[in-house]
Protein backbone atom coordinates (compact mmCIF):
# COMPACT_ATOMS: atom_id res chain seq x y z
CA UNK A 1 0.00 0.00 0.00
CA UNK A 2 1.63 3.34 -1.64
CA UNK A 3 0.46 6.50 0.37
CA UNK A 4 1.99 9.72 -0.90
CA UNK A 5 1.66 13.02 0.22
CA UNK A 6 0.80 16.00 -1.65
CA UNK A 7 0.95 20.03 -0.05
CA UNK A 8 -1.05 22.74 -1.95
CA UNK A 9 -1.67 26.52 -1.47
CA UNK A 10 -4.80 28.15 -2.09
CA UNK A 11 -8.86 26.66 -0.97
CA UNK A 12 -9.38 22.76 -2.15
CA UNK A 13 -12.10 23.58 -4.58
CA UNK A 14 -9.77 22.46 -7.51
CA UNK A 15 -8.57 19.47 -6.03
CA UNK A 16 -12.59 18.80 -5.17
CA UNK A 17 -13.46 19.61 -8.60
CA UNK A 18 -10.56 17.04 -9.68
CA UNK A 19 -11.22 14.02 -7.60
CA UNK A 20 -15.45 13.88 -8.46
CA UNK A 21 -14.62 14.39 -11.78
CA UNK A 22 -13.97 11.97 -15.10
CA UNK A 23 -10.10 12.46 -14.77
CA UNK A 24 -7.90 12.72 -17.67
CA UNK A 25 -8.91 9.70 -19.40
CA UNK A 26 -12.28 8.93 -18.24
CA UNK A 27 -11.08 6.69 -15.48
CA UNK A 28 -12.74 8.07 -12.46
CA UNK A 29 -15.50 5.34 -11.94
CA UNK A 30 -18.45 5.96 -8.99
CA UNK A 31 -16.45 9.05 -7.10
CA UNK A 32 -17.54 8.91 -3.85
CA UNK A 33 -16.92 9.95 0.10
CA UNK A 34 -15.67 6.77 2.16
CA UNK A 35 -14.97 8.60 5.19
CA UNK A 36 -14.85 12.49 5.95
CA UNK A 37 -14.21 14.75 9.89
CA UNK A 38 -17.38 14.70 11.11
CA UNK A 39 -19.33 11.21 9.01
CA UNK A 40 -21.76 13.18 7.50
CA UNK A 41 -20.00 15.93 5.05
CA UNK A 42 -21.94 16.70 1.83
CA UNK A 43 -21.00 14.35 -1.01
CA UNK A 44 -21.38 14.79 -4.54
CA UNK A 45 -21.26 11.45 -5.78
CA UNK A 46 -24.51 10.87 -3.38
CA UNK A 47 -26.44 13.81 -3.69
CA UNK A 48 -28.83 12.71 -6.66
CA UNK A 49 -31.39 15.68 -6.46
CA UNK A 50 -28.73 18.24 -6.16
CA UNK A 51 -26.75 19.54 -9.13
CA UNK A 52 -23.01 17.78 -8.09
CA UNK A 53 -21.10 21.03 -9.01
CA UNK A 54 -23.04 22.98 -6.40
CA UNK A 55 -22.66 20.03 -3.56
CA UNK A 56 -18.46 19.99 -4.60
CA UNK A 57 -19.15 23.97 -4.22
CA UNK A 58 -20.38 22.93 -0.79
CA UNK A 59 -18.30 20.53 0.55
CA UNK A 60 -15.08 22.40 -0.56
CA UNK A 61 -16.35 25.46 1.34
CA UNK A 62 -16.72 23.26 4.66
CA UNK A 63 -13.51 21.98 4.22
CA UNK A 64 -11.77 25.52 3.83
CA UNK A 65 -14.26 27.29 6.79
CA UNK A 66 -11.07 27.37 9.28
CA UNK A 67 -8.28 28.78 6.78
CA UNK A 68 -10.76 31.37 5.69
CA UNK A 69 -11.14 31.86 9.17
CA UNK A 70 -7.66 33.04 10.09
CA UNK A 71 -7.59 35.65 6.93
CA UNK A 72 -4.38 36.99 6.34
CA UNK A 73 -2.94 34.81 9.42
CA UNK A 74 -3.46 31.87 7.68
CA UNK A 75 -0.83 29.65 6.70
CA UNK A 76 1.07 29.29 3.08
CA UNK A 77 0.66 25.99 2.88
CA UNK A 78 -3.13 25.40 3.39
CA UNK A 79 -4.13 21.72 1.99
CA UNK A 80 -2.53 18.31 2.41
CA UNK A 81 -3.43 15.41 0.11
CA UNK A 82 -2.64 11.90 0.11
CA UNK A 83 -3.82 9.14 -2.22
CA UNK A 84 -3.40 5.71 -1.37
CA UNK A 85 -2.92 2.74 -3.86
CA UNK A 86 -3.20 -1.23 -3.18
CA UNK A 87 -1.14 -3.25 -5.11
CA UNK A 88 -2.75 -5.05 -8.12
CA UNK A 89 -2.50 -8.18 -6.25
CA UNK A 90 -4.60 -6.97 -3.20
CA UNK A 91 -8.48 -7.97 -3.22
CA UNK A 92 -10.99 -5.16 -3.78
CA UNK A 93 -11.17 -3.21 -0.33
CA UNK A 94 -15.34 -2.11 0.14
CA UNK A 95 -15.89 1.51 0.93
CA UNK A 96 -15.81 0.62 5.02
CA UNK A 97 -12.43 -0.58 5.12
CA UNK A 98 -11.26 2.09 3.12
CA UNK A 99 -13.09 4.65 5.89
CA UNK A 100 -10.66 2.33 8.59
CA UNK A 101 -7.93 3.35 6.78
CA UNK A 102 -8.10 6.40 5.68
CA UNK A 103 -9.20 7.06 9.80
CA UNK A 104 -5.83 5.52 10.64
CA UNK A 105 -3.81 7.24 8.06
CA UNK A 106 -5.07 11.17 9.07
CA UNK A 107 -4.47 10.20 12.92
CA UNK A 108 -0.92 8.92 12.02
CA UNK A 109 0.05 12.08 10.35
CA UNK A 110 -1.25 14.20 12.71
CA UNK A 111 -4.23 15.62 10.70
CA UNK A 112 -7.00 14.19 12.82
CA UNK A 113 -5.36 12.19 15.74
CA UNK A 114 -8.30 10.23 17.09
CA UNK A 115 -11.37 11.72 19.11
CA UNK A 116 -9.75 15.28 18.53
CA UNK A 117 -13.04 17.21 18.10
CA UNK A 118 -11.09 20.19 17.19
CA UNK A 119 -8.53 18.41 14.59
CA UNK A 120 -8.50 19.65 10.83
CA UNK A 121 -11.48 18.79 8.49
CA UNK A 122 -10.68 16.52 5.88
CA UNK A 123 -12.46 13.33 3.53
CA UNK A 124 -11.00 10.44 2.07
CA UNK A 125 -12.94 9.71 -1.91
CA UNK A 126 -13.09 6.84 -3.77
CA UNK A 127 -13.62 6.77 -7.87
CA UNK A 128 -11.23 3.55 -8.17
CA UNK A 129 -11.05 -0.14 -7.11
CA UNK A 130 -7.74 0.11 -6.13
CA UNK A 131 -7.25 3.83 -4.32
CA UNK A 132 -8.60 6.53 -2.20
CA UNK A 133 -7.79 10.15 -1.86
CA UNK A 134 -7.41 12.05 1.46
CA UNK A 135 -8.29 15.84 1.29
CA UNK A 136 -7.40 17.46 4.33
CA UNK A 137 -6.71 21.83 5.31
CA UNK A 138 -4.09 22.73 7.32
CA UNK A 139 -6.08 24.75 9.64
CA UNK A 140 -7.82 22.95 13.02
CA UNK A 141 -11.20 23.74 13.77
CA UNK A 142 -9.64 25.80 16.71
CA UNK A 143 -7.60 27.77 14.62
CA UNK A 144 -4.25 26.22 15.22
CA UNK A 145 -1.75 24.09 13.41
CA UNK A 146 -1.90 20.23 13.05
CA UNK A 147 1.41 18.20 14.38
CA UNK A 148 2.49 16.40 11.53
CA UNK A 149 6.05 16.49 12.09
CA UNK A 150 7.75 13.91 9.83
CA UNK A 151 4.42 13.03 8.92
CA UNK A 152 5.65 10.94 5.72
CA UNK A 153 7.66 8.91 8.08
CA UNK A 154 4.45 7.89 10.47
CA UNK A 155 2.17 7.58 7.00
CA UNK A 156 4.37 5.08 5.69
CA UNK A 157 4.75 3.30 8.97
CA UNK A 158 1.23 3.02 9.36
CA UNK A 159 0.84 1.68 5.97
CA UNK A 160 3.42 -0.88 6.70
CA UNK A 161 1.03 -1.93 9.66
CA UNK A 162 -2.05 -2.03 7.51
CA UNK A 163 -0.72 -4.38 4.96
CA UNK A 164 -0.55 -6.57 8.11
CA UNK A 165 -3.74 -6.12 9.46
CA UNK A 166 -5.92 -6.35 6.30
CA UNK A 167 -3.27 -9.21 4.62
CA UNK A 168 -2.30 -7.06 1.86
CA UNK A 169 1.18 -6.94 0.00
CA UNK A 170 3.79 -5.89 2.12
CA UNK A 171 5.82 -3.14 1.12
CA UNK A 172 9.80 -3.16 2.32
CA UNK A 173 10.36 0.62 4.65
CA UNK A 174 12.36 2.70 2.78
CA UNK A 175 15.28 5.38 3.20
CA UNK A 176 13.97 8.03 1.14
CA UNK A 177 16.23 7.72 -1.69
CA UNK A 178 13.91 5.65 -4.29
CA UNK A 179 12.77 7.12 -7.59
CA UNK A 180 10.06 8.90 -7.61
CA UNK A 181 7.14 6.88 -8.88
CA UNK A 182 4.82 7.39 -12.52
CA UNK A 183 1.76 9.72 -11.40
CA UNK A 184 -1.85 8.21 -11.76
CA UNK A 185 -2.13 10.55 -14.69
CA UNK A 186 1.06 9.66 -16.08
CA UNK A 187 -0.17 5.90 -16.06
CA UNK A 188 -3.70 6.61 -17.45
CA UNK A 189 -1.62 8.44 -20.45
CA UNK A 190 0.48 5.87 -21.26
CA UNK A 191 -2.32 3.59 -21.27
CA UNK A 192 -4.65 5.85 -23.57
CA UNK A 193 -1.44 6.46 -26.00
CA UNK A 194 -0.80 2.33 -25.90
CA UNK A 195 2.84 2.53 -24.60
CA UNK A 196 4.10 0.03 -21.75
CA UNK A 197 6.00 2.93 -19.95
CA UNK A 198 5.42 6.03 -18.95
CA UNK A 199 7.82 9.24 -20.27
CA UNK A 200 9.01 9.19 -16.58
CA UNK A 201 10.17 5.44 -16.89
CA UNK A 202 11.49 6.26 -19.91
CA UNK A 203 13.10 9.17 -19.37
CA UNK A 204 14.80 7.64 -16.09
CA UNK A 205 16.19 4.95 -18.60
CA UNK A 206 17.63 7.29 -21.03
CA UNK A 207 19.48 9.55 -18.72
CA UNK A 208 20.80 6.84 -16.96
CA UNK A 209 22.48 5.27 -19.64
CA UNK A 210 23.64 8.85 -21.08
CA UNK A 211 25.21 9.21 -17.68
CA UNK A 212 26.79 5.05 -17.99
CA UNK A 213 28.54 6.06 -20.93
CA UNK A 214 29.70 9.82 -21.51
CA UNK A 215 33.30 10.69 -20.26
CA UNK A 216 32.13 14.43 -20.00
CA UNK A 217 29.10 16.58 -19.30
CA UNK A 218 29.41 17.76 -23.00
CA UNK A 219 29.12 13.83 -24.46
CA UNK A 220 26.81 13.23 -21.90
CA UNK A 221 24.12 16.12 -23.25
CA UNK A 222 25.42 14.61 -26.86
CA UNK A 223 24.01 10.93 -26.19
CA UNK A 224 20.76 12.36 -24.52
CA UNK A 225 20.03 14.27 -27.79
CA UNK A 226 21.17 11.15 -29.91
CA UNK A 227 18.55 9.23 -27.99
CA UNK A 228 15.58 11.88 -28.57
CA UNK A 229 15.79 13.36 -25.23
CA UNK A 230 15.64 17.23 -25.49
CA UNK A 231 17.40 18.91 -23.02
CA UNK A 232 16.51 22.28 -21.02
CA UNK A 233 19.10 23.72 -18.89
CA UNK A 234 18.32 26.47 -16.17
CA UNK A 235 21.12 28.95 -15.37
CA UNK A 236 21.77 31.13 -12.86
CA UNK A 237 22.14 35.15 -13.79
CA UNK A 238 25.66 34.07 -14.19
CA UNK A 239 24.86 32.08 -17.24
CA UNK A 240 26.30 28.59 -15.19
CA UNK A 241 23.64 25.55 -15.39
CA UNK A 242 22.42 24.96 -12.31
CA UNK A 243 20.27 21.61 -13.14
CA UNK A 244 18.40 20.64 -16.38
CA UNK A 245 14.92 19.20 -17.04
CA UNK A 246 14.13 16.43 -19.79
CA UNK A 247 11.22 15.95 -22.12
CA UNK A 248 10.49 13.38 -25.05
CA UNK A 249 9.21 14.35 -28.38
CA UNK A 250 5.75 14.32 -28.68
CA UNK A 251 5.04 14.24 -24.73
CA UNK A 252 3.03 17.06 -24.66
CA UNK A 253 0.34 19.02 -21.63
CA UNK A 254 -3.17 19.79 -22.70
CA UNK A 255 -1.80 23.35 -24.18
CA UNK A 256 0.51 21.27 -26.62
CA UNK A 257 3.69 22.25 -24.50
CA UNK A 258 6.74 19.61 -23.55
CA UNK A 259 5.95 17.72 -20.52
CA UNK A 260 9.60 18.68 -18.51
CA UNK A 261 10.72 16.41 -15.82
CA UNK A 262 13.29 17.32 -13.56
CA UNK A 263 16.66 15.35 -13.23
CA UNK A 264 16.26 14.76 -9.27
CA UNK A 265 12.02 14.31 -9.66
CA UNK A 266 13.49 11.25 -12.22
CA UNK A 267 15.68 10.03 -9.51
CA UNK A 268 17.57 11.50 -6.55
CA UNK A 269 21.02 10.71 -7.94
CA UNK A 270 19.94 12.26 -11.11
CA UNK A 271 19.71 15.90 -10.35
CA UNK A 272 22.47 18.19 -12.81
CA UNK A 273 25.31 18.24 -9.80
CA UNK A 274 25.08 14.56 -8.72
CA UNK A 275 25.51 13.98 -12.67
CA UNK A 276 28.43 16.58 -12.61
CA UNK A 277 29.98 14.45 -9.76
CA UNK A 278 29.87 11.51 -11.58
CA UNK A 279 31.46 12.59 -14.79
CA UNK A 280 34.05 14.45 -12.44
CA UNK A 281 35.20 11.77 -10.47
CA UNK A 282 34.76 8.22 -12.61
CA UNK A 283 35.64 9.96 -16.51
CA UNK A 284 38.21 8.40 -17.75
CA UNK A 285 42.12 9.25 -17.35
CA UNK A 286 44.60 10.02 -20.48
CA UNK A 287 45.69 5.92 -21.70
CA UNK A 288 49.51 5.95 -22.69
CA UNK A 289 49.28 2.21 -23.57
CA UNK A 290 46.78 -0.05 -25.78
CA UNK A 291 44.48 -1.34 -22.90
CA UNK A 292 43.82 -4.94 -22.07
CA UNK A 293 40.85 -6.58 -23.77
CA UNK A 294 37.85 -4.85 -22.34
CA UNK A 295 35.76 -7.91 -21.79
CA UNK A 296 38.65 -9.22 -19.39
CA UNK A 297 38.87 -5.66 -17.82
CA UNK A 298 35.31 -5.50 -17.13
CA UNK A 299 35.02 -8.90 -15.96
CA UNK A 300 38.08 -8.50 -13.63
CA UNK A 301 37.02 -5.45 -12.06
CA UNK A 302 33.13 -6.80 -11.76
CA UNK A 303 34.85 -9.76 -9.74
CA UNK A 304 36.51 -7.30 -7.14
CA UNK A 305 32.98 -6.15 -6.51
CA UNK A 306 32.71 -9.03 -4.01
CA UNK A 307 35.42 -8.22 -2.05
CA UNK A 308 35.00 -4.25 -1.66
CA UNK A 309 31.39 -5.36 -0.36
CA UNK A 310 32.96 -7.50 2.21
CA UNK A 311 35.28 -5.16 3.47
CA UNK A 312 34.60 -2.54 5.69
CA UNK A 313 34.82 0.64 4.04
CA UNK A 314 31.14 0.77 3.68
CA UNK A 315 31.52 4.45 1.29
CA UNK A 316 34.04 2.39 -1.53
CA UNK A 317 31.22 -0.04 -1.31
CA UNK A 318 28.43 1.99 -2.18
CA UNK A 319 30.64 3.22 -4.63
CA UNK A 320 31.15 -0.33 -6.30
CA UNK A 321 26.93 -0.60 -6.28
CA UNK A 322 26.78 2.31 -8.43
CA UNK A 323 29.13 1.50 -10.85
CA UNK A 324 27.63 -2.33 -11.17
CA UNK A 325 24.25 -0.22 -11.74
CA UNK A 326 25.83 2.03 -14.91
CA UNK A 327 27.62 -1.19 -16.03
CA UNK A 328 23.92 -2.71 -15.96
CA UNK A 329 22.52 -0.41 -17.83
CA UNK A 330 24.93 -0.74 -20.53
CA UNK A 331 25.13 -4.08 -20.96
CA UNK A 332 21.35 -4.72 -22.96
CA UNK A 333 22.65 -2.35 -25.79
CA UNK A 334 25.74 -4.47 -26.39
CA UNK A 335 23.87 -7.97 -25.50
CA UNK A 336 23.05 -10.47 -27.64
CA UNK A 337 19.44 -10.39 -29.36
CA UNK A 338 17.52 -13.02 -26.74
CA UNK A 339 18.95 -12.20 -23.68
CA UNK A 340 18.28 -8.29 -24.14
CA UNK A 341 14.87 -7.90 -22.46
CA UNK A 342 16.28 -9.84 -19.18
CA UNK A 343 19.30 -7.42 -19.07
CA UNK A 344 16.64 -4.59 -19.57
CA UNK A 345 14.69 -5.68 -16.64
CA UNK A 346 17.91 -6.52 -14.43
CA UNK A 347 19.04 -2.87 -15.38
CA UNK A 348 15.51 -1.27 -14.21
CA UNK A 349 15.36 -3.12 -11.03
CA UNK A 350 18.83 -3.09 -10.05
CA UNK A 351 18.82 0.76 -10.09
CA UNK A 352 17.17 1.03 -6.71
CA UNK A 353 19.89 -1.56 -5.30
CA UNK A 354 22.49 1.70 -6.10
CA UNK A 355 21.20 4.63 -3.63
CA UNK A 356 21.14 4.24 0.07
CA UNK A 357 21.94 7.03 2.68
CA UNK A 358 25.70 5.75 1.99
CA UNK A 359 27.27 8.59 0.43
CA UNK A 360 29.73 6.57 -2.67
CA UNK A 361 33.50 6.38 -3.21
CA UNK A 362 33.67 6.32 -7.12
CA UNK A 363 37.61 6.59 -6.96
CA UNK A 364 38.10 3.00 -6.90
CA UNK A 365 35.57 2.08 -9.70
CA UNK A 366 37.16 4.41 -12.85
CA UNK A 367 38.66 0.93 -14.56
CA UNK A 368 34.76 -1.11 -14.85
CA UNK A 369 33.65 2.52 -15.76
CA UNK A 370 36.65 2.69 -18.62
CA UNK A 371 36.16 -1.06 -19.92
CA UNK A 372 32.57 -1.19 -19.93
CA UNK A 373 32.41 2.51 -21.81
CA UNK A 374 35.18 0.42 -24.09
CA UNK A 375 33.11 -2.60 -24.80
CA UNK A 376 29.66 -0.03 -25.51
CA UNK A 377 31.78 2.58 -27.79
CA UNK A 378 34.09 0.09 -29.57
CA UNK A 379 31.86 -3.26 -29.79
CA UNK A 380 35.39 -5.49 -29.36
CA UNK A 381 35.36 -8.99 -30.90
CA UNK A 382 33.84 -11.25 -28.45
CA UNK A 383 34.94 -14.77 -29.68
CA UNK A 384 32.18 -17.09 -29.85
CA UNK A 385 30.25 -14.92 -27.12
CA UNK A 386 32.57 -16.06 -24.26
CA UNK A 387 33.47 -12.22 -23.31
CA UNK A 388 30.07 -11.50 -22.57
CA UNK A 389 29.24 -14.98 -20.64
CA UNK A 390 32.35 -14.31 -18.17
CA UNK A 391 31.36 -10.74 -17.36
CA UNK A 392 27.29 -12.22 -16.69
CA UNK A 393 29.10 -14.93 -14.23
CA UNK A 394 30.90 -12.27 -12.50
CA UNK A 395 27.57 -9.72 -12.70
CA UNK A 396 25.87 -12.21 -11.08
CA UNK A 397 28.01 -13.04 -7.99
CA UNK A 398 28.28 -8.98 -7.68
CA UNK A 399 24.38 -8.40 -7.45
CA UNK A 400 24.45 -11.52 -5.26
CA UNK A 401 26.96 -10.01 -2.79
CA UNK A 402 24.74 -6.51 -3.20
CA UNK A 403 21.69 -8.21 -1.74
CA UNK A 404 23.40 -9.84 1.30
CA UNK A 405 25.32 -6.29 2.01
CA UNK A 406 22.13 -4.71 1.44
CA UNK A 407 20.50 -7.39 4.18
CA UNK A 408 23.08 -6.90 6.86
CA UNK A 409 22.88 -3.09 6.77
CA UNK A 410 19.04 -3.18 6.69
CA UNK A 411 17.95 -1.80 3.14
CA UNK A 412 15.04 -3.68 2.65
CA UNK A 413 14.13 -2.29 -0.72
CA UNK A 414 17.81 -2.55 -1.93
CA UNK A 415 17.97 -5.89 -1.21
CA UNK A 416 14.92 -6.88 -2.19
CA UNK A 417 15.65 -5.26 -6.03
CA UNK A 418 19.06 -6.95 -6.01
CA UNK A 419 17.30 -10.47 -5.24
CA UNK A 420 15.03 -9.60 -8.22
CA UNK A 421 17.90 -8.65 -10.10
CA UNK A 422 19.47 -11.89 -9.57
CA UNK A 423 16.19 -13.43 -11.29
CA UNK A 424 16.62 -11.52 -14.89
CA UNK A 425 20.62 -12.06 -14.44
CA UNK A 426 20.26 -15.78 -14.35
CA UNK A 427 18.25 -15.70 -17.59
CA UNK A 428 19.92 -14.14 -19.15
CA UNK A 429 23.06 -15.70 -18.25
CA UNK A 430 21.62 -19.17 -19.06
CA UNK A 431 20.34 -17.90 -22.75
CA UNK A 432 24.53 -16.40 -23.15
CA UNK A 433 26.76 -19.02 -21.18
CA UNK A 434 24.68 -22.08 -23.18
CA UNK A 435 25.37 -21.76 -26.35
CA UNK A 436 29.02 -20.72 -25.80
CA UNK A 437 29.65 -23.86 -23.13
CA UNK A 438 27.88 -26.39 -26.07
CA UNK A 439 30.91 -24.91 -28.54
CA UNK A 440 33.36 -25.17 -26.39
CA UNK A 441 32.49 -29.02 -25.19
CA UNK A 442 32.20 -29.96 -28.98
CA UNK A 443 36.31 -29.23 -29.09
CA UNK A 444 36.61 -31.58 -26.47
CA UNK A 445 40.50 -32.82 -26.20
CA UNK A 446 40.33 -36.88 -26.30
CA UNK A 447 39.92 -39.19 -23.54
CA UNK A 448 43.47 -39.85 -22.54
CA UNK A 449 43.93 -35.77 -22.25
CA UNK A 450 40.74 -35.54 -20.30
CA UNK A 451 42.03 -38.20 -17.60
CA UNK A 452 45.20 -36.26 -17.13
CA UNK A 453 43.38 -32.76 -16.92
CA UNK A 454 40.96 -34.37 -14.46
CA UNK A 455 43.72 -35.55 -12.57
CA UNK A 456 44.88 -32.26 -12.06
CA UNK A 457 41.35 -30.76 -11.09
CA UNK A 458 41.59 -33.64 -8.38
CA UNK A 459 44.67 -32.31 -6.88
CA UNK A 460 43.59 -29.08 -6.85
CA UNK A 461 39.84 -28.90 -5.56
CA UNK A 462 39.78 -32.61 -4.20
CA UNK A 463 36.30 -31.47 -2.33
CA UNK A 464 34.90 -30.42 -5.62
CA UNK A 465 36.12 -32.12 -8.05
CA UNK A 466 33.81 -35.20 -8.18
CA UNK A 467 31.00 -32.64 -8.44
CA UNK A 468 32.59 -30.79 -11.72
CA UNK A 469 33.36 -34.05 -13.67
CA UNK A 470 30.12 -35.15 -13.40
CA UNK A 471 28.78 -31.68 -14.63
CA UNK A 472 27.93 -31.19 -17.98
CA UNK A 473 30.42 -28.17 -18.38
CA UNK A 474 33.59 -30.88 -17.71
CA UNK A 475 33.37 -31.37 -21.38
CA UNK A 476 33.64 -27.13 -21.80
CA UNK A 477 36.19 -27.00 -18.55
CA UNK A 478 38.91 -29.58 -20.33
CA UNK A 479 38.52 -27.60 -23.51
CA UNK A 480 39.97 -24.46 -21.98
CA UNK A 481 42.73 -26.02 -20.19
CA UNK A 482 44.00 -28.20 -22.92
CA UNK A 483 43.75 -24.86 -25.18
CA UNK A 484 45.65 -23.24 -22.59
CA UNK A 485 48.23 -25.75 -22.97
CA UNK A 486 48.79 -25.19 -26.32
CA UNK A 487 49.65 -21.55 -25.95
CA UNK A 488 52.06 -22.84 -23.30
CA UNK A 489 50.13 -22.58 -19.91
CA UNK A 490 50.80 -25.19 -17.37
CA UNK A 491 47.26 -26.57 -16.07
CA UNK A 492 47.99 -27.32 -13.05
CA UNK A 493 49.32 -24.11 -12.07
CA UNK A 494 46.33 -22.19 -14.44
CA UNK A 495 43.61 -23.99 -12.54
CA UNK A 496 46.13 -23.08 -9.12
CA UNK A 497 45.65 -19.37 -10.23
CA UNK A 498 41.84 -19.85 -11.03
CA UNK A 499 41.30 -21.22 -7.69
CA UNK A 500 43.14 -18.04 -5.95
CA UNK A 501 41.12 -15.65 -7.53
CA UNK A 502 38.15 -16.53 -5.25
CA UNK A 503 37.11 -19.44 -3.57
CA UNK A 504 34.51 -22.08 -5.39
CA UNK A 505 32.68 -21.94 -2.21
CA UNK A 506 29.66 -19.16 -4.25
CA UNK A 507 29.37 -20.70 -7.27
CA UNK A 508 26.19 -23.05 -7.95
CA UNK A 509 27.98 -24.28 -10.76
CA UNK A 510 32.08 -24.44 -10.36
CA UNK A 511 32.48 -26.17 -13.31
CA UNK A 512 31.05 -23.58 -15.35
CA UNK A 513 32.74 -20.77 -12.76
CA UNK A 514 36.15 -22.43 -13.39
CA UNK A 515 35.67 -22.44 -17.04
CA UNK A 516 35.08 -18.76 -17.56
CA UNK A 517 38.22 -17.79 -14.94
CA UNK A 518 40.55 -19.95 -16.77
CA UNK A 519 39.77 -18.86 -20.22
CA UNK A 520 40.05 -15.29 -19.00
CA UNK A 521 43.87 -16.42 -17.67
CA UNK A 522 45.00 -17.98 -20.64
CA UNK A 523 44.25 -15.66 -23.05
CA UNK A 524 46.32 -13.40 -21.17
CA UNK A 525 50.24 -12.87 -21.74
CA UNK A 526 51.68 -16.63 -22.63
CA UNK A 527 54.11 -17.03 -19.55
CA UNK A 528 57.73 -17.32 -20.78
CA UNK A 529 59.28 -20.79 -19.71
CA UNK A 530 61.04 -19.83 -16.97
CA UNK A 531 58.24 -18.07 -14.99
CA UNK A 532 56.58 -21.47 -15.70
CA UNK A 533 58.85 -23.29 -14.59
CA UNK A 534 58.90 -21.15 -11.11
CA UNK A 535 55.22 -21.48 -10.88
CA UNK A 536 55.44 -24.79 -11.41
CA UNK A 537 58.17 -24.86 -8.31
CA UNK A 538 56.17 -22.64 -6.20
CA UNK A 539 52.81 -25.13 -6.62
CA UNK A 540 55.07 -28.30 -6.00
CA UNK A 541 56.27 -26.69 -2.50
CA UNK A 542 52.58 -25.11 -1.11
CA UNK A 543 49.99 -27.23 -0.43
CA UNK A 544 46.40 -26.62 -0.87
CA UNK A 545 45.41 -23.00 -3.00
CA UNK A 546 48.30 -21.08 -3.31
CA UNK A 547 48.65 -17.90 -0.93
CA UNK A 548 48.12 -14.70 -2.39
CA UNK A 549 50.41 -11.22 -3.37
CA UNK A 550 49.02 -8.42 -2.09
CA UNK A 551 49.19 -7.12 -5.53
CA UNK A 552 46.72 -10.25 -6.18
CA UNK A 553 43.61 -10.30 -6.80
CA UNK A 554 40.91 -9.68 -3.69
CA UNK A 555 41.41 -13.09 -1.13
CA UNK A 556 38.51 -15.28 -1.13
CA UNK A 557 35.12 -13.99 0.49
CA UNK A 558 32.45 -16.52 2.03
CA UNK A 559 28.94 -15.55 0.06
CA UNK A 560 25.39 -15.65 0.17
CA UNK A 561 24.55 -18.59 -1.64
CA UNK A 562 24.17 -18.39 -5.41
CA UNK A 563 20.76 -19.80 -7.15
CA UNK A 564 22.17 -19.99 -11.15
Amino acid sequence: MIPKIILGQGGTRGLIRYLFGKGQANEHVDPHLVASWNDFAPDPGRSPHRDPKEVERQLATQLDQPVRMLGERAPQTTFWHCPIRAAPEDPNLTDAQWADIARRIVAAAGIAPGDDENACRWVAVRHADDHIHIAATLVRQDGRRPQRDHDKRAVQKEARQIEVDYGLRRLKAGDGTAAKRPTSKELFKAKRLGQDTTAREVLRIRVRRAVAAAGDEAEFFTLLEATGVTVRLNRAPSGDALGCNFALPGNTNENGEPVWFAGSTLSPDLSLPRIRERLTTTSPEPVTVRPRNPWHQATSATDRIPHHLSADDDHAAQGQLVALGAALDLLPITAPTAARAELQQAAVLFERATRSRITADLDSTRVLRRSIQAIWRDRPQDKDGAGFAMLLDAAFTAVAFAAHWHRTRQHAQQAEAAERTLLHLRAAYEQVAEPVLAGLARRAPAQQTKHRLAHHLQQAVPEYAERILNDPAWDALATVLAEAETTGHNAATILSQALSQRTLEDAHNPARALTWRIRRLSQRHTPSPRAQAARARSATQRSGVPARSPAATPPPQRSPDRRR
